[in-house]
């Protein structure tokens, strides 16, 4: 026993010696351990650690710093970001060794502590770098996405957003910008709605059967349409529903493509046409036609695209004839002795004249067929300078004004009167937006090219033409062919009248007005059979508003 207490006794003096030997060693040294930046400044003085650091990372400032957070990087150069390091305040902060001599033996035993850096920022220039890394370092989610790309499926991976805090990004630049590895921040992530496993399922799924074969329907002639690998892209697409993608087949792009390929195999009908030269009729004869039933032709079209099996992708177009509306054989038997209805509308300026005479023999001999349509519009086609039309009067926002081809609802109006009287079936007509005196109320109508038409259809078992003249300042429109119905027109009357609302108008092109009121009326048409029984009886109400009253202001 008093050997073992001599044997402890003993070690402590040693120890003793050892710890007083030691701090003598190193009092007012850096404690042991002690790295800034990576460099080892642990055991020298605050003089020494100072020289050393300066030798060691004087040039940092110059050197590159990344900064990360989540899986995003960013850089900046510390001199540029107004960043320099406080080598004294640096120092100081390291401390000196501890008298605590459990401290002192984790330093003898080679346990490194990593020490703050102490900087001096310009915060007029370090701001906008912060701010720069701060927006790099932040990203938005971004939904991965299937696109088919020049025959081949392209599959973008998502991208997981994220967000750091700025003072936190501020604090940590400035305080850890000399750490070896660089600055690192935490950062919030955000999952994308479209993750990898949807990517992968559309991609494996239907985008890879999509592009198995191309799609080939075959038409007569020996011609086939074909849809290659390289356009499937314009059919098929992948939209985002929820956290899939969903696939969406565009029948109307692939009708398209296969049309502008198999439109060679289809034949435009053709109505017989009649002309008269010297009094002697002359017939052109009709062309049936045919024409694909895209609708048959594209059922199912969908389970097509999306089969992975070469057969389904190959199928044959269906045809449907197209006979003409008006054959040779009824132009021949046509006769247009009757006149079914007509009407007269009288007075027109000098410029609306040449307007209403170019479209009045544009029209003037054109055959309706039993069923057909006829559309003021579409027979004429643009009726712009080229044509022969000029400019005249319109209404433009209640007020006069001109436009080329102004005049022309005169024609409208006539026509549409004289179909009228003839018991055409009204496909489309448009009233004014305001009464004209010189037309019957609740009886006319209006065009303009590309937005607003004249359409009737022909309600006769028997083709009708329609016959157009101008004299003595009238317009006169006449719809001849075999009558089977006469027709009455009651008008209503007026009421609900508006008052016009004044308006001051400068300008030269300015005209005065003293206004209309507005007012709403009413029209039935009575047709009956040429025995007087009554077949229909139709009213159509209209509602014109008031014509404001115009004060021209210079």
């Amino acid at each position: 026993m008093r050997i073992f207490l001599g044997v402890a006794v003993g070690l402590l003096a040693v120890m003793g010696i050892a710890y007083g030997v030691d701090y003598a060693l190193t009092k007012g040294n850096v404690p042991r351990g002690t790295t800034v930046g990576g460099v080892a400044v642990g055991g020298l003085s605050p003089d020494e650690a100072r020289d050393l650091l300066e030798k060691e990372l004087g040039g940092v400032v110059d050197e590159p710093v990344s900064v990360s957070a989540g899986e995003r990087t960013s850089q900046f150069i510390p001199l540029q970001a107004g960043m320099a390091i406080n080598w004294d305040e640096t120092v100081s902060q390291l401390g000196t060794e501890s008298l605590n001599p459990l401290i002192r033996l984790q330093g003898l035993f080679g346990v490194e502590t990593e020490a703050e850096i102490v900087s001096d920022t310009n915060e007029a220039l370090l701001n906008p770098e912060v701010d720069r890394i701060h927006e790099e370092l932040n990203a938005e989610p971004v939904d991965g996405a299937v696109l088919l790309i020049d025959g081949r499926v392209d599959a973008i991976a998502p991208v997981i957003g994220q967000t750091t805090d700025a003072e936190e990004l501020h604090e940590a630049i400035t305080t850890d910008w000399l750490n070896p590895e660089g600055v690192t921040v935490e950062a919030d992530l955000t999952d994308p709605m479209i993750g990898q496993d949807a990517v992968d399922e559309a991609a494996e799924g239907p985008a890879a059967a999509a592009l198995s074969a191309p799609i080939e329907v075959r038409g007569r002639d020996e011609i086939t349409g074909v849809i290659n690998l390289e356009q499937m892209g314009q059919v098929v697409s992948f939209v985002p529903d929820g956290e899939l993608l969903r696939t969406d087949i565009n029948t109307e792009a692939a009708e398209e493509l296969l049309s502008s390929q198999l439109s060679v195999t289809e034949s435009e009908r053709l109505n017989a046409t009649i002309t008269y030269v010297n009094g002697a009729k002359q017939i052109t004869p009709s062309v049936d036609g045919v024409e694909i039933d895209w609708e048959t032709t594209m059922a199912g079209f969908a389970d097509r695209v999306l089969n992975a099996d070469v057969a389904a992708k190959n199928w044959e177009a269906v045809y449907l004839d197209d006979p003409a509306a008006f054959t040779t054989e009824m132009a021949e038997t046509a006769t247009f002795d009757e006149v079914l209805g007509e009407f007269t509308t009288s007075g027109y300026a000098e410029a609306s004249g040449i307007n209403i005479a170019q479209v009045s023999n544009t029209v003037n001999g054109a055959i309706v067929a039993p069923g057909e349509t006829f559309s003021l519009n579409e027979f004429t086609g643009s009726r712009g300078t080229a044509q022969g039309y000029v400019e005249s009067g319109v209404i433009i926002d209640g007020r006069a004004g001109e436009a080329v081809g102004g005049g022309i609802s005169q024609f409208a109006t006539t026509l549409y009167n004289a179909t009228y009287f003839s018991g055409m079936d009204d496909i489309a007509h448009t009233p004014h937006s305001y009464y004209i005196s010189r037309y019957p109320a609740g009886r006319e109508a209006t065009v303009y090219e590309g937005a607003i038409d004249l359409q009737f259809r022909n309600s006769s078992p028997y083709p009708v033409r329609i016959e157009s003249f101008m004299g003595g300042g009238d317009l006169t429109v006449q719809i001849t062919g075999i009558k089977t119905v006469q027709v009455e027109s009651v008008n209503g009357g007026k009421w609900a009248f508006t008052e016009p609302p004044e308006r001051d108008i400068s300008g030269e092109d300015c005209i005065p007005s003293s206004g209309n009121q507005g007012f709403t009326t009413s029209d039935t048409r009575i047709i009956s059979n040429l025995s007087g029984n009554e077949i229909s009886r139709e009213t159509q109400t209209t509602v014109y508003d008031p014509q404001p009253i115009v004060t021209c202001t210079g």
